[in-house]
């Protein structure tokens, strides 16, 4: 090998080398962000699944909260305990002249 032809050798050689470094470089750095970019999709989709299960169950609830409301306003009607004060307590509506109203 001749002197200029080894020269050049020398000064390509670091330079071929350095480029292959980079070269890996930049192929572990897009597999990195390759794996968090599957990563992070996953964790999406997994926070998605959550998500609706939540508003599913927010839902349910909402519906029985609903259905309690109902009940208890048929359970506090005056119809309602005016028939168990008959029935269970055997109380009866005083007739109007025995009723006696105080003011403040």
């Amino acid at each position: 090998m001749s002197a200029t032809a080894h020269a050049v050798h020398e000064q390509i050689a670091p330079r071929a080398w350095r480029i292959r470094i980079q070269l890996r470089l930049i192929l572990v750095l897009v597999v990195v962000s390759a794996l968090a970019v599957i990563y992070t999709k996953h964790w999406n989709r997994k926070l998605f699944v959550e998500l609706q299960e939540l508003q599913h169950q927010r839902d349910q609830l909402n519906v029985e909260w609903g259905q309690l409301q109902l009940e208890q306003s048929a359970w506090a009607t005056h119809i309602r305990v005016e028939q168990i004060a008959r029935e269970r307590l055997g109380l009866i509506q005083p007739p109007p002249d025995k009723v006696v109203v105080i003011r403040p």
